[in-house]
């Protein structure tokens, strides 16, 4: 029979590795632990929690840790009103920091009132499925398939599909969150300044009849938007005009006024009429 003493040394052995290891692990914490900021709790609480990952950062805390640090500056937060980016300023005794708006811009206006219609969609109400089964119906293959993704995916409710079949981004609550870059499945949607007026609504790459047959505003590939602008402006690339906002050059509306389609146009808020808006 088995002395009392073997039955003892296995609990022993483990209870004094246990011991040994829990102090080694107890020195580590006390000696490498990096002391958080007091800061960053009220900074994560002034911001708005939405997690939305517009200003650059994975979410709220990741950007509250970057303010702390001063990596970043309050305004980054596109999310906030001003008076909560102000809050974040005065309590961390930073500046607020200025950052120009930027909202979502389609490249397409080819609704159901322009784009030629091939075939009748019938199934998940889902562009992304449309896309992978049967192109959802229009004959351009490249263009908007109105079936709402990214009105669905807005965390914020700013897009509405209209009657036309295209998304209509409320510029002045558009938070450039990127909820509909992602979900667009024909890459579509880009966040841009709102400052940049000059915008290319088509994203075939197709030219002359062969485009414009399959949507009345698409772009035909003429090049008289390049041709009007100002020198360097407008370069035309794979059948569309590419507008480079860093040539140093004046941008104005001249590049619209030719254009017979009006594949390129002068924005002035929302891309779409409001008149145009029906149910989501």
């Amino acid at each position: 029979m088995p002395e009392i003493g073997s039955f003892l040394t296995a609990p022993a052995v483990m209870t004094g590795l246990g011991l040994f290891f829990g102090i080694i692990l107890a020195v580590a914490y006390r000696l490498l632990r990096v002391e958080e900021d007091p800061r960053l709790e009220r900074t994560e609480a002034l911001l708005p929690g939405t997690n939305c990952g517009a200003c650059g950062e994975p979410g709220c805390m990741p950007f509250a840790e970057a303010l702390v640090k001063g990596e970043v500056q309050p305004s980054g937060c596109t999310v906030a009103d001003a008076d909560t980016i102000e809050a974040i300023a005065e309590f961390l005794g930073v500046e607020a920091g200025e950052q120009e708006k930027r909202v979502a811009r389609l490249h397409c206006a080819g609704g159901q009132a322009q784009a030629y219609q091939i075939a009748e969609y019938r199934g998940f109400e889902s562009c992304r499925a449309a896309a992978v089964v049967s192109g959802g119906g229009k004959g351009c293959s490249w263009g908007c398939l109105g079936l709402g993704d990214c009105a669905i995916a807005c965390t914020f409710d700013v897009i509405r599909m209209n009657a036309n079949g295209l998304p209509r981004v409320d510029t002045e609550h558009c938070t450039a969150c990127g909820d509909c870059v992602e979900a667009c499945p024909r890459d579509l949607f880009e966040i841009l300044p709102i400052s940049r007026q000059l915008f290319v609504q088509c994203n075939t790459p197709l030219d002359g009849e062969v485009a414009t047959a399959l949507c009345a505003v698409a772009c035909d590939a003429c090049g008289r938007c390049a041709a009007d602008a100002a020198p360097g402006l407008i370069e035309m690339r794979d059948n569309l005009p590419r507008i480079d906002y860093g040539a140093g050059v004046p941008v104005t509306d001249a590049a619209t006024r030719r254009c017979p389609t009006g594949a390129i146009l002068w924005l002035q808020g929302d891309q779409f009429s409001e008149q145009e808006a029906g149910a989501a």
